[in-house]
């Protein structure tokens, strides 16, 4: 179901149905338990960051953190250190921040601007667009072929302004793996959004833990009582799954008429349709980017693994007819508002993890509100391979009727 001005009336029947069912839908499976191993257990998180995390598309950035021909910052979020670029034809590319001599870095600050890149160590330089031009006492190499020392690209291609990266050479196109999602987020103009504000926490806990929150509004009543469950009606919530992983969550206001008074007098993304506008959707790119989208703002998540049990969670905004030099007065209050409630969501993560390394813990049953969980799971099965999975660490593939193809 798309959310445009034709589906109107079938959201709002959908919505009317989730609030009325007394059980899950008819047909709906039994969701099997999720093993505890798969936050836990060495060997099977090692095959999640080699088979999901080094081959998925993952978000660099944002086109205004590269304002000119020249502009580069680094990341390092995806475990590895990529440079992200704008050429001098104004083309953004991606390369491991790797001299092709012995390794070192091409450069040491978080961003900055350049004509090209000169290795720190012995002097190596290289283009924009990641050719070697010259080296240091030439004379003293045999047969060394320029062309075979370009540095190592990175798959890197953009959703509007935001940039991706894959590290894997192989993978299908970014607007390939988004599939029906691709065309949905087309009315929020991505290409036309600035970049407002990101902000970084360090949490004490496995990646899952805190991403798993971010999939569901089953916690609203426990830890939100004094911010959004106030005025979301959780109960009149559905899902869409969607190939690859992918999935949208579309949960209803308590009042038709409420409206965000943190928001009234900001600008609006004229594009957007009725029901995101009256509503509150929130999109999933699998692994890790979770977009909670508005006509007015567009928060964007970012779940980072930095260790085994312990992750970084991203908080970057983006919006429209944003002026980073005269900003709106109403972007503090809106910014703190929006950490308030990010920290609710953050309050129990390290006790979990505590909690999951225990004996205490052995598996997760999931209800209904819950099953974008489980998709994400059944789809990291499928990126490792069916057969890869260790046995005790398996989820059954009971999703599949319920993943919408179009």
């Amino acid at each position: 179901m798309e959310l445009n001005d034709l589906a109107v009336a079938r959201v709002n029947e959908t919505m009317e149905f989730e609030r009325g069912r007394k059980t899950p839908p008819e047909g709906f499976p039994h969701l099997p338990d999720i093993p505890g191993s798969r936050y836990v257990d060495k060997e099977f998180l090692a095959l999640e960051r080699e088979r999901m995390w080094k081959r998925a598309w993952l978000f660099a950035g944002h086109t205004d953190q590269l304002p000119n021909p020249g502009s580069w910052f680094l990341t390092r979020n995806t475990g590895s250190p990529i440079l992200v670029v704008r050429d001098l034809q104004g083309e953004v590319r991606a390369f491991y921040n790797t001299c092709q001599h012995r390794g070192a870095p091409l450069v040491k600050e978080d961003e900055g601007e350049s004509r090209g890149f000169v290795c720190g160590y012995h002097g190596w330089s290289y283009t924009l667009d990641g050719k070697l031009t010259a080296v240091r006492d030439k004379r003293d190499f045999v047969d060394l072929d320029f062309s075979c020392r370009s540095l190592v690209s990175v798959r890197c291609e953009r959703l509007g302004s935001l940039i991706f990266i894959n590290e894997d050479p192989e993978a299908e196109t970014l607007i390939e793996h988004l599939g029906p999602m691709a065309k949905e987020l087309d009315q929020y103009s991505l290409d036309t959004l600035r970049w407002v504000d990101s902000r970084s926490y360090e949490v004490p806990c496995n990646v899952k833990i805190l991403l798993d929150a971010f999939l569901e509004v089953y916690h609203l009543k426990s830890i939100h009582q004094s911010t959004v469950d106030r005025f979301l009606d959780h109960r009149g919530m559905f899902v869409t799954l969607w190939p690859n992983g992918h999935s949208r969550m579309l949960t209803p206001n308590r009042r038709p008429d409420w409206t965000d008074p943190g928001t009234i007098g900001m600008p609006k993304i004229p594009t957007v349709t009725e029901v995101p506008a009256k509503n509150n959707v929130s999109y999933h790119i699998y692994p890790n980017f979770v977009m909670p989208a508005s006509d007015s703002g567009i928060p964007l998540l970012q779940f980072w693994p930095t260790s085994d049990t312990s992750c970084r969670v991203v908080s970057s905004w983006i919006a429209p007819d944003h002026d980073p030099e005269n900003p709106s007065p109403l972007w503090e209050t809106r910014l703190s508002n929006w950490e308030r409630i990010l920290y609710e969501d953050l309050q129990f993560a390290p006790q979990i993890q505590e909690s999951l390394e225990s004996k205490g813990f052995r598996s997760m049953p999931l209800n209904y509100q819950e099953r974008r969980i489980y998709h994400w799971h059944e789809e990291l099965d499928r990126r490792i391979g069916l057969n890869q999975v260790p046995p005790d660490s398996r989820v059954e593939q009971v999703l599949h009727e319920q993943v919408v193809r179009a």
